[in-house]
């Protein structure tokens, strides 16, 4: 008996160690040439970039995988918890495998054969952690003999917080987000702290199968995992038995990305998302991580966008009906076939409808939805048939002139007639997308800080930008920098400049250059301050020419009009080209006082790590750092800014420009009874269009024309069609702000002339203004009349005169 259990204990002995040995030559053969764990504390997953507006709201992301990195200790126990729960109990004492886990699932998936219900895995959230970073994910039983060895060494390598950290934010969760705070933003549009014990159950419901489980698709079989998370939670003490209960019952609500707190403005973040990846390259861009807050004001973001629309809407309505979208079958049934016919872009809110039948008196339409209305006779009076040439077909008079039975067009609710009286319910008018574009932009003219800008009418149409892309020719928004660079030299705004007729012979073969005024008018000798007011292009062509135009050249390209301006006195009326971005900034810096600006969309970029990687203020401030805000004045900063015009000068234009607002070219504006200054824009044939002008703190300029470019039609010009748009901007804009008065610069004395002859007024004029004149300067009839030469057609260039106040031009 003895022997025998002498026997039995050396079997059993030998069993042992040759199971241990065994265990050993497991270890030995699949833990070589393992991946280096180690790498895992270098851990720098693709992170998605967010730009922000400058109120912080979130605008785009850039993105390959759409991962937040969260460090563990910011993340909610509650969320922490309901993963433990769904994925590792045991996370907090296993040794990198679970025994009892794989015990557990073991004994459950032998009960459950047979009944059709999944089997549970028993991979602890270390094991997947070195599944998701290390190994792939073939199933076969050396590699998760492989997987047991990297989790045994992780485990050794990593704390538990560590390898929890890996797992929260590598993990994907459906619906394009890897982490858990991208999961919380992209299903619940909130951060992780606020969710709700449901909506963290939910997530942690997910690593699983998250396809399996999309809410959206199979909202069922989503509920029921997040109810089997709820009910583990309960057992564990994470949540009460009744909470879990009561949270079962409720749907799994996702909140769509339309719903969330995303700023539309495709052209800015377009433009924002070039930039950066000329800084950082494609990777730092999609992976990179970076935080970055641009100059965005979302409130005026929304006003440029909405009152450029506008604008393009009201212009093509002035240009007549371009009939509508398609015509339906009429032998088929309307309903059938009007769900298959795409709303066009740039339809914006608009709704596709289809004419059921037209009258004398109105339109009956349908929609997709089976719903009905009618298009009232006045709300098609505008529909008169668009002809070549922008021109205008006869008056519409009932509404089967325009309308036909089968006809697709767009519409929108109208409930108020233009008299004030309401329409019936059911009432609309007709619409339709404007052919023509534009742009917009809003520059913050101290700091270069581009608040708002619209490249078009629709970035699903066109990702064209007409604010930064498109160059075009100013025509007359290119006339202040004539003027100024004249002021520059002596002359002042009361100069009287010859308007009559001017005949340049061009050289052989290329005939002679005659330049008119859109009245086609001459008005004979006229002070500086009324040639820019009216835009008159004969006196600006004899100032270009007096003072010559390597000085206008030299102040264009100055302020950053053009790199390198032709030196012909075309140029001077503003044949050459420009953007509107380029040439808004230019106008910032006039109102400036003459700094110069950098237009920048960017404020600042931060890496993943929170560094700061590039600032547009490169000012330093060593008062600010580590300073509490408890709403004490400011430190005062260095000025960097380079003086690129005499602060006399510019301030002289601010005053020229905005007599153009008072009685030029711009006086529709004028009527917002609001400190404002600028300059419209018109070149031959009505191809371009602009008004470009600003406020004492805010410059805008707006332009309007075709892609292709042709006449915008007869009468229609800088005042007519971006000048309502930069007025009802500003009214908007500026609606109950304060808003200062221009600012005057030392060196410079008001004197109260007549503005047709820039006289000194007599002290019964009513209509005199108060001229701005440099302190060394005085009105023509003031000024010492011996020595001073009279300039006219072939006057001395401009280094043989003397550098003196001059009396005027003839």
């Amino acid at each position: 008996m003895l022997r025998l259990l002498g026997y039995l204990t050396g079997f059993f002995l030998l069993c042992g160690l040759l199971a241990v040995g065994g265990v050993f030559w497991v270890f030995w053969k699949y833990g070589q040439d393992l991946p280096d764990y180690t790498q895992l504390e270098n851990y720098a997953p693709p992170i998605t970039t967010r730009v922000h507006a400058g109120d912080g709201s979130l605008l785009a992301e850039y993105a390959v995988q759409r991962r937040v990195f969260v460090p563990i200790s910011t993340v909610p126990n509650l969320v922490r918890d309901a993963f433990l729960v769904a994925e590792d109990k045991n996370f907090y004492t296993h040794p990198g495998i679970d025994p009892m886990g794989i015990a557990r699932a073991m004994v459950t998936n032998v009960k459950n054969l047979g009944t059709g219900r999944r089997p549970e895995g028993a991979s602890t959230i270390t094991q997947q952690v070195a599944q998701n970073f290390l190994l792939t994910k073939d199933v076969s039983i050396e590699r998760k003999i492989r997987e047991a060895i990297i989790s045994f060494r992780i485990e050794r390598a990593f704390s538990k917080d560590q390898i929890l950290e890996l797992y929260l934010n590598e993990i994907y969760l459906g619906f394009g987000a890897y982490g858990v705070a991208s999961a919380s933003l992209n299903y619940f549009g909130k951060p992780l702290s606020q969710l709700s014990a449901d909506e963290a159950a939910f997530l942690a419901a997910l690593p699983k199968a998250p396809n399996n489980y999309n809410p959206v698709r199979n909202q069922a079989a989503a509920v029921a995992r997040r109810n089997y998370v709820l009910g583990r939670m309960a057992e564990d003490g994470v949540i009460s038995e009744a909470e879990a209960s009561e949270l079962s019952k409720g749907p799994i609500r996702v909140v769509s990305a339309s719903d969330a707190d995303v700023i539309e403005a495709p052209y800015f973040a377009e433009d924002v998302r070039r930039e950066l990846a000329e800084r950082v390259g494609d990777d730092g861009l999609y992976k990179g991580g970076l935080s970055v807050r641009t100059t965005l004001d979302p409130r005026l973001q929304r006003i440029a966008q909405k009152v450029l629309r506008d604008g393009l809407v009201a212009y093509d309505r002035r240009h007549g009906w371009r009939g509508p979208i398609t015509r339906l079958d009429t032998e088929r049934p309307w309903q059938e076939q009007l769900p298959d016919v795409a709303v066009p872009p740039g339809a914006g809110n608009w709704i596709l409808a289809a004419v059921i039948d037209a009258s004398t008196d109105q339109a009956r339409i349908g929609f997709e939805d089976g719903g009905a209305g009618t298009i009232p006779l006045d709300e098609l009076k505008w529909a008169r048939a668009w002809q070549k040439g922008q021109k205008l077909g006869p008056q519409v008079k009932s509404a089967q002139a325009v309308l036909t039975s089968g006809d697709v067009v767009l519409v929108s609710r109208k409930t108020e007639k233009a008299d004030g009286q309401s329409y019936p319910d059911g009432s609309y008018r007709l619409e339709q997308v404007p052919d023509i574009n534009g742009a917009i932009v809003a520059i913050d003219p101290h700091t270069g800080r581009v608040l708002a800008m619209t490249g078009g009418l629709d970035f699903a149409e066109s990702e064209f930008n007409r604010a930064t892309q498109a160059w075009r020719q100013p025509g007359s928004a290119f006339k202040p920098f004539v003027y100024m660079a004249g002021l520059d030299n002596g002359f002042t705004p009361s100069t009287r400049i010859l308007d009559a007729p001017f005949v340049i012979d061009q050289g052989a073969g290329q005939g002679k250059w005659k330049p008119a005024n859109y009245s086609n008018k001459f008005y004979g000798p006229s002070p500086m301050r009324l040639g820019l007011e009216k835009s008159r292009n004969l006196m600006t062509v004899r100032l270009a020419q007096t003072i010559g135009m390597e000085a206008v050249a030299s102040q264009a390209e100055r302020l950053g009009v053009v790199e390198n301006l032709p030196r012909h006195l075309s140029m001077s009326i503003g044949a050459g080209e420009t953007t509107l971005m380029r040439l808004t900034a230019a106008y910032a810096m006039i109102v400036n006082g003459g700094k110069k600006i950098t237009p920048t969309l960017i404020d600042r970029i931060q890496d993943r790590s929170g560094a700061t990687i590039f600032r547009h203020d490169a000012r330093a401030c060593e008062a600010c750092a580590q300073v509490v805000w408890d709403a004490q004045t400011p430190p005062v900063l260095d000025d960097l800014r380079a003086q690129v015009i005499d602060p006399r000068t510019a301030y002289q234009m601010v005053s020229m420009l905005s007599g153009v607002v008072e009685r030029g070219t711009g006086r529709r504006i004028g009527e917002l009874g609001l400190p404002l200054a600028g300059k419209t824009g018109t070149t031959n044939d009505s191809l371009d269009t602009w008004f470009v002008g600003f406020a004492p703190d805010l410059a805008v300029g707006v332009f309007v024309g075709f892609d292709e470019p042709r006449s915008l039609g007869n009468q229609e010009t800088g005042s007519s069609v971006p000048a309502p748009i930069f007025k009802d901007f500003m009214a908007l804009a500026l609606a109950d702000k304060s808003v200062e008065p221009f600012r005057i610069p030392s060196g410079i004395k008001l004197v109260r002339v007549n503005p047709d002859t820039g006289y000194v007024a007599r002290p019964d004029e009513r209509s005199s203004i108060f001229e701005a004149f440099k302190t060394d300067t005085n009105p023509p009839e003031l000024e010492n009349d011996g020595g001073i030469p009279v300039l006219g057609d072939g006057a001395p260039a401009l280094g043989s005169i003397e550098s003196r106040p001059r009396r005027g031009i003839y």
